[in-house]
C-alpha cells in the first residue's frame, strides 16, 4: 500500500491590466483552472497608463464576473510582477499568446522573469481562435465609438463599460 503524497497547491499568477476585462482574459482564467489548483489574478498598477476604469473598479468586476469561484483571488500589485508572484506563492506566471507578435515580446518578458526569479515559470496559452481579435484596447476603441461589444465582454463589463461611457459623455 503506498501513502499518498501531500503537495502544495499549483498556484498561477496572471497579470494583467484587464482594462476591460474580455471574453478573452475570461476564457484564459477558465483554462488555466483546469491546469492549477488555484489563479491570482493580479492588477497591475500602471501609473504610466490611462486607464478606462480605475484599479477599484476593474478589481471589483473581475470579482463580479467570477463569483463564486473559490479558487480565484483578484489582487492588485505595485513593482515588479516576479515580485509579487512570489509573495502570493505562484508556482507559475500564465500568459496568453494570440499571434507572433504577441509571442516575441512575451518571450523578452518571461526571459526577464526568468532571470530575475528562475524558480518562476511562465506557461503560454495560445488563445482560442474565436478570442483571437479581442483586445481590451479594441473593445474600448469600438465600445467609445457607439459600436456594439456585447460579444466580446461579460455581461457585468458591458453594463460598465456603458455606464462609465454615459458618465463621460
Amino acid at each position: 500500500m503506498s501513502a499518498s503524497i501531500e503537495r502544495p497547491d499549483r498556484v498561477a499568477f496572471y497579470p494583467g491590466s484587464f482594462d476591460p476585462m474580455t471574453i478573452g482574459h475570461v476564457n484564459m482564467v477558465e483554462r488555466t483552472l483546469r491546469v492549477f489548483d488555484r489563479i491570482i489574478v493580479a492588477l497591475a498598477q500602471n501609473v504610466n497608463k490611462k486607464a478606462m476604469f480605475t484599479i477599484e473598479e476593474r478589481k471589483a468586476l473581475i470579482e463580479t464576473v467570477f463569483a463564486g469561484e473559490q479558487r480565484l483571488r483578484v489582487i492588485t500589485f505595485e513593482g515588479l510582477m516576479v515580485e509579487a508572484a512570489r509573495r502570493h506563492g505562484a508556482a507559475a506566471v500564465v500568459r496568453g499568446l494570440r499571434g507572433v507578435a504577441d509571442f516575441e515580446y512575451e518571450f523578452q518578458l518571461a526571459t526577464m522573469n526568468n532571470l530575475l526569479l528562475p524558480q518562476l515559470e511562465t506557461v503560454f496559452l495560445m488563445t482560442e481562435k474565436s478570442h483571437f481579435f479581442v483586445s481590451s484596447n479594441l473593445v474600448r476603441e469600438v465600445a467609445s465609438l457607439g459600436g456594439d461589444v456585447t460579444a466580446l465582454v461579460p455581461p457585468a463589463v458591458h453594463l460598465a463599460l456603458k455606464h462609465k461611457l454615459a458618465l463621460n459623455a
